[in-house]
């Protein structure tokens, strides 16, 4: 080895030490991942690196992260385990170095259409915490030379604190989740406990029994809406949602949730005005995704308005001030209105308005799940609201998933 490359790997281990110290304080699932990919390209002098996780229940490997490729597209591509380079590695917990993947049956070409990057030279590492393999980091494309085992002993170090760093996170994100929820579920619980104990009484006349009943059922349902929401939002802050991109045209999708919400609005006498625009282009996006946002903002705007009051559901396409394509969808209702100290918080986990507590049924769930779906599609969600004339929530969704023009 020449003193210049000996210089040249001290100084590459120095900066993987610099890493290794910033990956072990850091928690915040989405960002260790992006700080992993950028060291891994950097370090071994590659085109791109990313990080592939393993999905033990679905056993398949899902891209959670990588330089040459943005969250919403990422996160919807799976790698099949057989017949791939990464599930090679994953299955034999081996790393391996390619020069040249045109040649070798295993690369899986979908990788390459959804990045429009051409994989040529590959160095892959499996990613190994508690003597189990959680996932595979790759290096795409040497930019001088070839890979080599400089490179290859420089990812797996890289590789195996990447790991523990992932679990870490992991496990801090469901701690954390998990401690919230327990928290929230003590109330509907101990509403059922108590309604339990009242129907046990034999003086209760029908009527009161049948109203014990009746909250019985709605804590039941408020229970259930609380569990599938609270999977909803540990999917999302964990990296496992999987965003599924396609074409759609928004119009048809508003129409839809409009007549599934029909039903709940009439029962109140709300009226839902829809305005879509007969030239709207086509939105690429996940459209199951974008329709849970949808169905959650006019829930609320249902739930949280006067008996006979009306929502506005509108959508139009629009030029924001960097020239992007975008559309803004709005959904304004003519209730109470929320008071200026409570807006900041209004996306927070679990929160809800003082007092409303009482008057709707929730889980302080929703909002802030639209709200990670929309930065997922790298738009954006906010609210303006006026006491006593009611709120609007706008949704910023850019015309074309990042990764997909």
């Amino acid at each position: 080895m020449s003193e210049v490359s000996r210089v040249s790997l001290v100084e590459r281990y120095r900066r993987l030490l610099e890493i290794s110290r910033y990956l072990a304080s850091t928690l915040d699932l989405d960002t260790l991942l992006n700080r992993i990919v950028q060291a891994a390209a950097d370090l071994s002098a590659a085109q791109a690196a990313s990080i592939l996780l393993y999905d033990e229940a679905n056993q398949q490997l899902y891209f959670e992260a990588a330089t040459n490729l943005e969250e919403p597209v990422m996160r919807g591509l799976v790698v099949p385990v057989e017949n791939s380079i990464a599930g090679w590695v994953l299955l034999h917990c081996q790393p391996l170095m390619i020069a040249d993947t045109r040649q070798d049956p295993r690369h899986f070409e979908g990788v390459d259409k959804a990045t429009k990057i051409e994989t040529i030279s590959l160095l892959a590492v499996p990613l190994v915490a508690k003597e189990k393999v959680i996932g595979v980091l790759e290096a795409v494309n040497k930019q001088i030379g070839e890979f080599n085992l400089e490179d290859q002993d420089l990812l797996l170090s890289l590789g195996a604190q990447a790991a523990v760093a992932i679990e870490n996170a992991r496990l801090f994100q469901q701690s954390d989740l998990i401690s919230e929820m327990v928290h929230e579920l003590r109330t509907p619980l101990t509403s059922l406990n108590t309604a339990a104990r009242l129907l046990t009484r034999s003086e209760l006349s029908p009527e009161m029994r049948n109203n014990i009943l009746d909250i019985l059922l709605g804590e039941t349902n408020r229970l259930s809406e609380m569990t599938t929401s609270f999977l909803d939002l540990a999917r999302l802050e964990s990296g496992r949602a999987r965003f599924q991109m396609q074409t759609f045209h928004l119009g048809y999708l508003l129409h839809e949730c409009v007549a599934l919400m029909q039903g709940k609005a009439q029962e109140r006498g709300i009226q839902i005005i829809l305005n879509v625009p007969g030239s709207l282009p086509p939105l690429k996006a996940d459209h199951d995704k974008v329709k849970q946002v949808v169905l959650n903002l006019l829930s609320n705007a249902i739930k949280y308005n006067f008996p006979g009051g009306k929502i506005d559901l509108a959508v139009e396409a629009v030029t924001n001030e960097a020239a992007e394509e975008q559309f803004v969808l709005r959904v304004s209702d003519s209730g109470p209105g929320i008071p200026d100290s409570y807006l900041p918080l209004i996306f927070t986990k679990f929160y809800r308005i003082p007092g409303s507590e009482q008057e709707v049924q929730g889980t302080g769930l929703g909002l802030s799940i639209c709200q990670r779906i929309v930065e997922a599609h790298h738009g954006r969600i906010d609210v303006k609201s006026e006491v006593g004339k009611g709120t609007t929530f706008s949704v910023y969704l850019p015309q074309v998933a990042l990764g997909f023009d």
